[in-house]
């Protein structure tokens, strides 16, 4: 192995080891870039990442007259560069054509279980889903099965986008559950019930905190009470003990009271909402409650009765009120938009009575927000000293809707952009009209 030194910019001199193959590389420099650290604020000219062993070492202004030996360098020519594109909430791994049931493994409505699904044991790191992502700046994600059969979706995971066999950076990372329409038509046809069957699957986990053996696989349910199978209800021990974080899928006003009057019996939940398109309207109490948001940017008109309160300016306004906010795309199989999401809030500060994001805060609400959420702050979506080196390097404004990756590290290491899109694309881009094009060769 090939060894340079370069300076690290602190005073300090860091060596900098270089793979025979460039693409394999766990070591980079990035130099002349349009840096953007991800954490809210402004874009630094000139900047420069360094990464090591897969990590973020240095990544700011250089101090003057300091040398980097070209060696090692990819000079980004001025070019925007920012940290992996964090998606909030996927189902990124779980099918490869959402149309044919079985590669779709995104709903399980049939089984026996809910609570107790984990997504990680299915995650399919060659999935075309993954790919296309990778090439639009997506280097790590959240990704979940979603409620059909039970108001709970199951456990969702962090997942990498780098292709390698480890797809999954941290199972079970957290439980979803619907309580919105969706979940009210689950539990019975009412938000009554949905609340009820909520509360008593959370008292079934707090009785069981402590004890060990193992669980049946099934339990007798009585006609007059709603009882979970052992392995859902241990599946939720780590939601009631606050160990586990619990996603909850709300929209209207009253019902995000709703959710967060839980904590007055149940403390220790860790919760986050996800989607709350009226959000705004109880921005304050949210912010009090200190409950992170998933929202969705682009919501302006109403879908449903839940969401007659539905504004663009939702994301501004809570964040605006101090609620830390993170933005989803419109459906969670196709989160490469989050980009344009952010972009739109940062045009809506200039629409007279409109809320929106200013740039910095708009990326960070797809980058550094995001994996503070998903507790991994500081160590993900973000340029700083110790977290993952995922660097994406830009033909331009990365919140403008025409602008694509050039370059997407992982972990420091060079992705390859290629997927089914982009072969079909490069494919039919000349196409001779005299010929019937050939079956596409895979």
């Amino acid at each position: 192995m090939k060894r340079l030194l370069a300076p690290l910019f602190l005073g300090a001199a860091s060596a900098l080891a270089l793979s025979a193959t460039p693409a394999l590389a766990q070591d980079m420099v990035v130099t002349n870039a349009k840096l953007v650290i991800g954490d809210g604020t402004a874009p630094i000219e000139g900047g420069v990442v360094i990464v090591e062993d897969g990590k973020v070492v240095f990544a700011g202004k250089p101090a003057p007259g300091q040398r980097i030996d070209t060696a090692v360098v990819v000079d980004a020519g001025g070019a925007w560069v920012t940290p992996g594109i964090f998606a909030t909430l996927t189902s990124l791994g779980l099918s490869d054509v959402a149309g044919v049931r079985d590669s779709n493994d995104i709903r399980a409505g049939g089984a026996p279980f809910s609570a107790a699904l984990d997504a990680a044991t299915a995650i399919n790191p060659a999935s075309q889903h993954i790919l296309v992502h990778r090439a639009a700046g997506v280097t790590r994600a959240a990704t979940t099965t979603l409620p059909a059969g039970s108001i709970f979706a199951g456990q969702g995971a962090i997942i990498d986008l780098d292709g390698d066999p480890q797809a999954v950076m941290q199972p079970r990372a957290f439980q979803m559950v619907n309580l919105g329409e969706g979940g009210a038509q689950l539990a019975g046809g009412s938000r009554v019930a949905a609340q009820t069957l909520l509360r008593a699957a959370l008292r079934e986990a707090q009785a069981l905190v402590g004890k060990t053996g193992t669980p049946q696989t099934a339990e007798i349910v009585k006609d007059d009470e709603v009882l979970l199978g052992r392995f859902d209800a241990e599946a939720l021990v780590p939601v009631v003990t606050g160990k586990q974080k619990l996603y909850v899928a709300v929209d209207r006003a009253a019902d995000i009271r709703g959710v967060l009057a839980l904590r007055q019996e149940f403390p220790k939940l860790d919760m986050v909402l996800v989607g709350a398109t009226e959000g705004w309207l109880v921005a304050n109490e949210i912010a009090a409650a200190g409950v992170p948001v998933i929202a969705n940017g682009l919501v302006d008109l109403p879908e449903t009765l839940e969401q007659l309160g539905a504004t663009q300016s939702n994301a501004g306004r809570l964040a605006a009120a101090g609620v830390k906010v993170a933005i989803n795309a419109a459906t969670m199989q196709d989160p490469r938009r989050l980009p344009q999401v952010a972009g739109n809030l940062v045009a809506l500060t200039r629409l007279p009575g409109a809320t929106g994001m200013d740039w910095n805060h708009a990326f960070a609400a797809i980058s550094s927000v995001p994996a503070e959420i998903s507790g991994l702050g500081g160590k993900a979506g973000v340029l700083k000293a110790g977290a993952v080196g995922d660097v994406v390097l830009w033909d331009g404004d990365p919140l403008e809707v025409g602008s694509v990756p050039t370059k997407v590290f992982i972990g420091g290491v060079e992705q390859n952009l290629e997927n089914h899109q982009s072969r079909l694309r490069e494919r039919y881009r000349e196409l001779d009209e005299g010929q019937l094009p050939e079956a596409y060769d895979w």
